[in-house]
């Protein structure tokens, strides 16, 4: 804990003269949030990417199907629990029966056979869940080893980590291992849109944070926001000198 004190207060120190101008009201860390950003960046150059590269080069694609369908059956659990909280019965009864199913005849998820029997697969977690409750965003931020989120989807992932895989198996090595793949597996189904968004964006923080907070605004929403509230995080991105 130590350590990661003393990387952020040098990534506030070390990004402090990296950002011209006030920052836009949503994004009030982004001085720090563009150097946690830098950070996070070149970890993946260094260690993520290459080793996503590698893992899909050496791994047959149904295997990695495989392992999303299992990792992405642990989470219609965390799903499930979020659609109850959020007064959505009949979405949290299809996300219990898809884990039912892919569990038992889709053999412990590595086949998803919910999905062509009609079990539609929702996206849900508890920063969504508290978003429909009405508690606002907060500011954004980048945090490092971590990357994005908000102030709300934080307090989110803390509350859903009882549900995940990861705390709930104590031998440390499996555990470890599992994590390390879900991470490796996730950053391989993404090599084609990161090349994609190295060439087309401008700013690459700038696109992604708006890219990330317009996300999930219509999560919250089951894709349908209402317009203030698009025109709202629209106006909070704009940077101070833009509203003059």
């Amino acid at each position: 804990m130590k350590h990661l004190v003393l990387l952020a207060c040098l990534l506030i120190v070390g990004g402090c003269a990296s950002v011209s101008g006030p920052p836009p009201a949503a994004d009030p860390f982004e001085s720090f949030n563009r150097a946690s950003f830098k950070f996070n960046e070149k970890l993946d150059d260094v260690v993520l990417k290459p080793v996503a590269q590698g893992y899909s080069k050496v791994t047959p694609e149904f295997v990695r199907s495989g392992v999303s369908n299992a990792f992405e059956n642990v989470g219609d659990i965390l799903t499930a629990v979020n659609n109850l909280l959020q007064g959505k019965a009949g979405d949290a009864a299809a996300d219990t029966g898809r884990v039912l199913i892919n569990s038992t005849l889709g053999i412990f998820g590595l086949w998803d056979v919910a999905t062509p029997m009609g079990l539609e697969k929702h996206h849900e977690d508890f920063g969504q869940t508290l978003g429909k409750w009405g508690v606002g965003s907060g500011p954004y931020i980048v945090v490092p080893l971590l990357g994005p989120g908000t102030i709300r989807d934080g307090i989110g992932r803390f509350a859903d980590a009882p549900l995940g895989y990861w705390s709930n198996i104590d031998h440390i090595p499996t555990r470890n291992s599992l994590f390390a793949l879900d991470g490796i597996n996730v950053r391989a189904s993404y090599l084609g849109a990161g090349e994609t968004l190295d060439t087309a964006a401008l700013d690459k923080y700038n696109f992604l944070r708006d890219a990330y907070l317009q996300r999930r605004l219509r999560m919250i929403y089951d894709g349908k926001p209402p317009q203030e509230k698009l025109d709202a995080l629209e106006e909070s991105l704009e940077p101070p000198a833009a509203k003059k």
